[in-house]
């Protein structure tokens, strides 16, 4: 498991990789991915997304475990990264039936013990699923709850830049969250937060510090600040100075990973993360499927789309609901923004 991140959307799913990346041969133009790539990949990766979600399996073959389900995850009632599945799937134009509906409601466990994490990735997996996170009441529990105002009650002053920047993601997911009057933070005082935690060379890092930057974290801050939309010049530009970082990370095969005693290991997940944070942002959009540097030899989506079997599995996932749900939200992200919309907009 990669090092000691906390996340959601991503997010636990940015943990744990170890595939990778697929050989590509080096050429002297990048090797793109064509719309006909594309529509095979995603095809494939769509299909097995919905049959998940469908059998309600952390995957198709081999051990496989519930996503949803109370008494296997006691704190979440859903296993890590079932909030990337249902949002990607969203984002596909996926319609979600009053079976699964009801399946998500009655395992998903929030109380007044819900981690800042667990509040954000719950808010987007309700609203992703067109249930209502501003009142919804947990199975068994006597009243309603607004998780969007108990999100805007918890502290973030300790919080690692990744709950940070998923909490923010989460509260700007419809124009209807309204910060209440005892909020402990406002997103613009968030946004100012992930900002201080910038490093000098332009990433963020995990653990708020140079030693663990990496193109995870520093994609997960990029995205967040751009869906907070507090336009001050030093969020605005905080955003370039990351999306420069990322353009520098890319390896030579067009993939993104992390750097673990000296050793990098590209993977889907990481690769999918910057796919999203250059979706999220219409400057970037044009680095998704071409070059940031010189010597890359595919773009970035070429690269994740790599990973992807004909069965639509992730090569070398960890677990195929973080591989199979990143990946899949990273392709929506993609066509979504196209369109000039975010797939992070659950209105």
């Amino acid at each position: 498991m990669k090092k000691t991140k906390l996340l959601v959307l991503s997010v636990a799913s940015l943990l744990t990789f170890g595939a990778m990346a697929p050989a590509i041969t080096s050429q002297a133009a990048v090797k793109t991915a064509s719309t006909s790539y594309q529509k095979s990949k995603n095809k494939a990766l769509y299909t097995y997304a919905k049959k998940m979600m469908a059998k309600n399996r952390t995957g198709l073959s081999g051990k496989t475990a519930y996503i949803f389900s109370k008494k296997a995850y006691k704190t979440t009632g859903a296993a890590a990264g079932y909030s990337d599945l249902l949002v990607g799937l969203k984002g596909h134009g996926y319609k979600f039936t009053k079976n699964q509906k009801n399946l998500v409601a009655k395992n998903l466990v929030v109380n007044s013990k819900s981690t800042a994490a667990d509040l954000a990735t719950a808010i987007m997996g309700l609203k992703a699923v067109g249930l209502n996170p501003t009142n919804f009441k947990p199975a068994g529990a006597k009243k309603s709850m607004n998780l969007v105002s108990q999100l805007y009650r918890q502290s973030m002053t300790k919080q690692t830049v990744n709950v940070q920047s998923q909490s923010l993601i989460a509260l700007s997911a419809s124009s209807s969250f309204k910060r209440p009057a005892n909020a402990k933070f406002t997103k613009a005082s968030l946004s100012n937060a992930i900002v201080k935690t910038q490093q000098s060379n332009n990433g963020w890092g995990y653990s708020n510090n140079l030693a663990t930057v990496d193109s995870d974290t520093t994609s997960m801050a990029v995205i967040g600040l751009t869906r907070g939309k507090t336009n001050s010049s030093a969020v605005t530009g905080a955003i370039t100075k990351g999306q420069t970082y990322l353009k520098n990370a890319v390896y030579p095969s067009g993939s993104y990973g992390y750097t673990f005693q000296g050793k990098n290991t590209p993977n889907a997940n990481s690769t999918a993360e910057v796919v999203i944070a250059f979706s999220t942002n219409l400057n970037t959009l044009k680095f998704v499927n071409n070059s940031t540097k010189a010597n890359q030899a595919a773009s970035s989506l070429r690269a994740m789309l790599g990973y992807v079997n004909k069965t639509g599995s992730i090569k070398g996932a960890y677990s195929q609901l973080l591989g199979v749900g990143q990946v899949n939200l990273a392709t929506a992200a993609y066509q979504q923004a196209q369109k000039k919309h975010s797939v992070y907009t659950l209105n």
